[in-house]
């Protein structure tokens, strides 16, 4: 969603996070980072796999959204973007592409994809859920692998291939996001320091874990391979819903429960993305509803406590 592994054959994956040592000021945030035009090898990955994507810090991110899937969280309607996104990136090493990857799943698909991605050699890295009260019951699945990019579009494919063919149709109203959203995005980006990007009905602030350095096998794990922090906003200004996930180094872990507690915020998931990894990176999925300046403040809350116990390091896999 990165480090230093053990042994080189074990696989890494990387997620989200944010340091609130790299909060600046709003009127000094960064806009995001432009798209490039997508290298001849990435290319070919777009088509074999017959998905969308694009091309930015140096890493191919590939889209696999779940707009098949109508998704309610505790009766609320979540669109796509919400944090039914799921893809896979690739980032170029020394001597080889790193794949990374998370796969949203209905609990019928979980154990297919698992084997289709262990029968060709990817390793799945954790399991897990985002949300409590979801119907119906989505599964997140975390990916890694070594290997040209090609290789690995020929391996991960199978098991793509199998997300989504038996799901029900959608209902539109759960995934419609067309229509421009009531929220009031610029507030929300002030308190929360930093901006974000519109999709649909949904507002999502991502900020990437600079402050960590990871790479492997030469290729640097940034905010576009995982590791970032995040939260998606959806609804009114006075009724809006929160979902999101926080990076953290284990010092860091009961620092960013309290804050989210204390501001009336659900933990819902805490787990790791990758294996092997030193120091330990911690995810943390969360979930709130309310006025969306209050769940804009406890994002806040929760960033304002990573990046403190100056465990800033630049790691690599030999």
């Amino acid at each position: 969603m990165k480090t230093r592994f053990e042994r080189g054959d074990r696989m890494t994956r990387s997620c989200v996070t944010l340091t609130a040592g790299a909060v600046v000021t709003f009127a000094a945030l960064a806009m995001p980072a432009r798209a490039q035009d997508v290298p001849a090898p990435y290319k070919e990955v777009l088509t074999t796999l017959g998905k969308q994507g694009d091309f930015k810090d140096g890493v191919l991110k590939v889209n696999i959204p779940r707009n098949d899937v109508a998704v309610t969280v505790k009766g609320v309607k979540t669109p796509t973007p919400f944090g039914f996104g799921g893809w896979v990136a690739f980032g170029k090493g020394t001597s080889m592409d790193v794949m990374m990857g998370d796969l949203v799943l209905l609990q019928d698909e979980v154990n297919p994809v698992m084997s289709a991605l262990l029968q060709n050699g990817i390793d799945v890295t954790a399991l897990h859920n985002h949300f409590f009260g979801d119907e119906p019951r989505m599964f997140y699945m975390h990916v890694h692998a070594h290997g040209a990019p090609m290789e690995l579009a020929r391996k991960v494919k199978p098991a793509l291939d199998l997300i989504g063919k038996s799901s029900p149709p959608p209902a539109p109203t759960a995934t419609s996001g067309s229509a421009a959203p009531a929220l009031d995005t610029a507030k929300l980006a002030q308190i929360a320091g930093h901006q974000g990007e519109q999709s649909g009905a949904v507002y999502k602030i991502t900020v990437g874990r600079d402050d960590l350095k990871l790479a492997e096998m030469g290729a640097p794990i940034n905010a576009r391979m995982g590791l970032n922090t995040w939260a998606a906003f959806v609804g009114t200004n006075d009724n809006a819903a929160i979902a999101g996930d926080v990076a953290m180094v284990a010092s860091e872990v009961t620092p960013v429960l309290k804050a989210l507690r204390e501001h009336g915020m659900d933990v819902v998931a805490i787990h790791h993305h990758m294996t092997g990894t030193q120091p330990t990176v911690f995810f943390l999925h969360y979930w709130a509803t309310g006025p969306a300046d209050k769940l804009a403040g406890g994002f806040r809350a929760a960033l304002d406590q990573l990046g403190h116990d100056g465990a800033k390091s630049s790691r690599s896999v030999k």
